[in-house]
């Protein structure tokens, strides 16, 4: 299964430079949370409008395979946001050679964003 992963370019850059992606959202690490945020691609546009459409820094979305994920040893679970809805969760470090792709998106007009 895809999911998607909203990052800063910064944030993605520091992260390509280290090996390993750490942060689970924005200006949040995954040792303050405890996992990093994920979405299905159901999910992405909703979460990009709810939570990134106000930032002015560039973005990209981070594209991954569940099974790559699994077999790298990045655990997923699937897990409630509080409104019944089931998010995919990152519970370990993201290796950089575990992103399928690198996208950079943006919001268009309309407020959707392009990736």
């Amino acid at each position: 299964m895809q999911i998607f992963h909203i990052a800063t370019a910064a944030d993605w850059a520091d992260a390509f430079a280290a090996g390993e992606y750490r942060v689970s959202t924005l200006g949040v690490t995954i040792e303050q949370e405890g996992f990093i945020h994920a979405s299905t691609p159901q999910q992405v546009q909703p979460t990009a409008s709810r939570f990134y459409a106000a930032v002015t820094d560039p973005l990209v979305v981070l594209v991954m395979r569940t099974e790559s994920l699994e077999a790298g040893g990045v655990p997923i679970r699937f897990e409630d946001a509080g409104n019944g809805e089931l998010f995919p969760h990152l519970y370990a470090a993201l290796p950089v050679d575990l992103v399928d792709e690198v996208r950079p998106a943006a919001f268009d007009d309309a407020g959707t964003l392009a990736f």
